[in-house]
């Protein structure tokens, strides 16, 4: 950061990278999750005992791994708020340095 950089600039610039990297990642998890329905309409489409069982352990794999994506996204939306309070302050402690 140079010496004449406001300090909300920084914090701005990395609210906007953290923000970028959770559109990514939520577009990731989308993508798996349309490919993840695809392969369960296929497998229901087959008929048989096998594909019954399969069906159910990667039914119970894809909640487990559900469970932790949201946890991971619950934890970027703090970081992502608490990012957002920095500014905030950073922004009124610049307003008020101003005056």
């Amino acid at each position: 950061m140079s010496d004449n950089e406001r300090p909300d600039n920084a914090a701005i610039r990395e609210l906007d990278v953290l923000v970028r990297h959770l559109a990514d990642e939520l577009a990731n998890f989308r993508r798996r999750a349309l490919t993840a329905e695809a392969r369960i309409k296929e497998l229901e489409s087959h008929e048989g005992g096998a594909v019954g069982f399969e069906l159910s352990s990667q039914v119970t794999r894809l909640e487990q791994e559900n469970q932790q994506l949201e946890a991971k996204l619950e934890a970027a939306g703090t970081r992502a708020k608490q990012m957002l309070d920095r500014v905030r302050f950073l922004r009124q402690q610049a307003q008020g340095a101003d005056r």
